[in-house]
């Protein structure tokens, strides 16, 4: 009789594990790659065009992004903040903290796969009631001592507990993956902070140039008004000139100092304590010449927003399981065992030993339809994720295809002005002579001058513009955070989830 006893429990608790590897509920498919080879209409992307004294840069088709990109631009000012940012910026601790609250709650869902045992111990001393006897009887006095085990588990029939870690496990996968996104952003930003800054620093020193200019002009007018050959309204709109050109500086100084206060926060330190800044314009900076181009077929691979997206839909396919899983019974097994007396000394006495063993099953048979539309709302929060994935893809791929027009024709654009710029110089040293000789008159002095202001800022922002545009790149094709298979499923993809046992 026994051994019958104990080959029915061996084969209650086979039958429970073999039970528990089936899971109800929809698998999850991972989405297909993107149908297309490029990133814009044309087949050919050429980098920016060839120009004399211009760097050029070329895309290097199905290279790989460093990990420390920023590096590219060779200037260890640059790197020493970047790697400062990265240690000390509050938003990234912040980041950091909320994966590791994920890590430990997907380590909490875990337990759940293991029967969870526990110890009680408690002395009691009791008094009841004479009422129970109609007063006939004195109620007793006595002691009671009681210790024991207690065991419980939940066998993973209908893969309940399974799915539950697995949404725990995606939602582990959003954070780090909005992490990796932060450290991106912030990357990104050290850069474009630093790079504003150094041009805000040479537009400021262009504007000290055209005060200077100013100046220089304003004491040619005013000794050719003495001399009977200008008007006094061509000395008053000269001072006019001179004032507006005055007026352009402290604007330009006020937004040079909030790119270093921002560079400050970024960093993790008070505006105050950041005192060292470049102070050799873009000299010091490599423009990198080779610039990588991820196959499209990657991106969604490297862009941390498009793995978070798609960790989130792991997450909500797993809450559809869930609901489907609730539908079906739920198991628990529990058991305890100690012992029970009214005197310490026969505790452990055989007559004083408790035990029991039970299994609940809970099945629900009428709902009123609650558990149906559940799943129809976990269905639909799904459908909605799986619409925000897509939309994150293909926001993905527009800032990389005007990312790579912006490169295409920066250089251009830089050509062109830094010739405006050459043209405008010559045109106003010439118009200076010219002037001082008498060979032409104020309005043409004002005319060049002011041709050859606009020209320097424009100069200094194309300039400026192809480094942003380099930092954008890096920045959209994923900063060269790609971490290796971390979501296991198939590469078939099923736009709503179905129920498959």
């Amino acid at each position: 009789m026994t051994r019958s006893r104990s080959s029915a429990w061996i084969l209650g608790i086979g039958g429970l594990l073999f039970l528990s590897g089936c899971t109800i509920g929809p698998r999850f498919h991972r989405p297909p790659p993107p149908p297309v080879n490029r990133y814009t209409a044309s087949k050919r992307l050429s980098g920016s065009r060839r120009y004399p004294g211009i760097a050029s840069q070329t895309f290097v088709r199905g290279a790989v992004v460093g990990s420390r990109w920023w590096r590219q631009f060779k200037n260890d000012q640059l790197d020493a903040w970047v790697r400062e940012a990265l240690v000390h910026n509050p938003g990234l601790h912040s980041a950091t903290a909320i994966l590791t609250e994920a890590h430990y709650a997907l380590r909490a869902d875990q337990g759940i796969f293991f029967p969870q045992v526990s110890l009680g111990l408690s002395g009691e001393r009791n008094r009841g009631s004479g009422a129970t006897s109609g007063g006939v009887f004195s109620p007793p006095l006595f002691n009671l001592y009681n210790g024991g085990v207690s065991v419980s588990y939940y066998p993973d029939i209908f893969g309940l507990n399974r799915l539950l870690t697995n949404q725990a496990r995606a939602q582990e996968a959003v954070a780090q993956d909005e992490l990796d996104a932060a450290r991106l952003t912030l990357e990104g930003d050290v850069l474009d902070t630093v790079f504003n800054w150094v041009a805000l620093d040479q537009e400021i020193r262009a504007q000290e140039r055209s005060i200077s200019d100013q100046r220089v002009l304003l004491s040619l007018v005013e000794k050719s008004y003495r001399l009977g050959a200008d008007s006094l309204l061509d000395v008053e709109n000269q001072k006019s000139a001179l004032a507006t050109a005055e007026a352009a500086l402290p604007p330009l100084e006020t937004d040079r100092a909030d790119e270093s206060h921002l560079l400050a926060i970024y960093l993790g330190r008070f505006p105050a304590q950041l005192t060292h800044l470049p102070g050799h314009g873009f000299r010091g900076i490599h423009l990198p010449r080779h610039l990588p181009l991820v196959l499209p077929s990657r991106l969604i691979q490297t862009r941390p927003d498009i793995r978070a997206a798609e960790a989130q839909m792991v997450a909500a396919n797993a809450q559809v399981g869930q609901a489907v899983a609730r539908m079906y019974p739920l198991i628990e097994l529990t058991g305890s065992a100690g012992v029970e007396s009214n005197h310490w000394s026969d505790l452990f006495l055989s007559a004083s030993r408790i035990w029991n063993v039970a299994a609940d099953l809970t099945l629900p048979l009428f709902e009123g339809g609650t558990l149906e539309a559940e799943k129809e709302e976990a269905e639909a929060s799904y459908r909605s994720i799986f619409a925000n994935y897509e939309s994150t893809v293909l926001d993905a791929f527009g800032q990389v295809a005007n990312v790579l027009r912006a490169l295409e024709q920066d250089s251009s654009t830089y050509g062109a002005d830094r010739r405006a710029l050459k043209a405008a110089r010559r045109a106003f040293a010439l118009v200076h002579v010219e002037y001082v000789a008498g060979a032409v008159d104020y309005l043409s002095v004002l005319t060049t001058e002011t041709q050859l202001e606009q020209a320097r800022i424009a100069e200094i922002r194309a300039h400026l513009q192809r480094y942003t545009d380099t930092v954008a790149l890096y920045v959209a094709l994923g900063g060269g955070r790609f971490p290796a298979g971390r979501h296991h499923a198939s590469s078939v993809h099923q736009p709503v989830p179905r129920d498959t046992p």
